[in-house]
């Protein structure tokens, strides 16, 4: 199978969401950020965002102690989210939501591969992208995409479990988004770099644990 061509150089997009500070959460609780959230000494964050396999009782204490707004699509593991809870947070699983003029959309779960919750194959996670092809097209430019799993051959892994979708692939060449958000790739970083790969002009960021990113 072909690959996607991927660029690791620095780059300036057009596409800059400028003033926008991001605390991106995914696949597990990392205490250090409890502590800075606890303590007050986070820093400014304007929006919160989990890419799934997070507890809702974290999301909503995240939304509760730092007082902004926080969106966030399901992962493979996640069964005990309800409409209430996590408290104060919006699901964007399938939906284009705007946040000061910019475009966010949300797609959740893992490839398909036990029948649990939040699994899709390739055809099913393809066929509820092109259902949204009128929502995206008034809603356009998309300048965010949040997902559990990676696009294919991007972070990913062989096992069907870890392995991305190759149809989010074709949502970067199709849309161009600045930021393409995902976990369900547990790695440790050195640094925020180490997290990034560029795809022309999107980055494709793995948030495993959290990262914080200045738009």
């Amino acid at each position: 199978m072909k690959k996607q061509l991927i660029r690791r150089s620095p780059f300036c997009s057009p596409r800059q969401i400028p003033g926008l500070n991001i605390l991106a959460v995914s696949d597990f609780i990392d205490k250090s950020l409890t502590r800075r959230v606890e303590n007050k000494t986070l820093g400014p964050v304007d929006l919160i965002i989990s890419c799934g396999d997070m507890e809702p009782e974290y999301l909503s204490f995240l939304r509760d102690r730092l007082d902004r707004p926080l969106l966030y699509v399901k992962g493979n593991h996640d069964i005990r989210y309800t409409p209430g809870n996590p408290v104060g947070c919006k699901n964007i699983h399938k939906r284009v939501v705007s946040l000061d003029g910019v475009n966010i959309l949300g797609l959740e779960g893992s490839m398909w591969y036990n029948g649990g919750a939040n699994q899709y194959t390739e055809a099913m996670m393809k066929k509820q992208i092109f259902s949204l092809w009128l929502t995206l097209w008034r809603k356009k430019p998309v300048h965010m995409i949040i997902t559990h799993a990676p696009p294919r051959h991007i972070h990913d892994k062989e096992d069907l479990c870890h392995r991305g979708f190759d149809c989010f692939n074709a949502l970067i060449r199709k849309y161009h988004p600045r930021y393409f958000i995902h976990g369900h790739i547990h790695r440790e970083f050195d640094t925020h770099s180490d997290r990034i790969t560029h795809v022309n002009h999107t980055q494709v960021i793995n948030t495993c644990g959290y990262t914080l990113i200045k738009a």
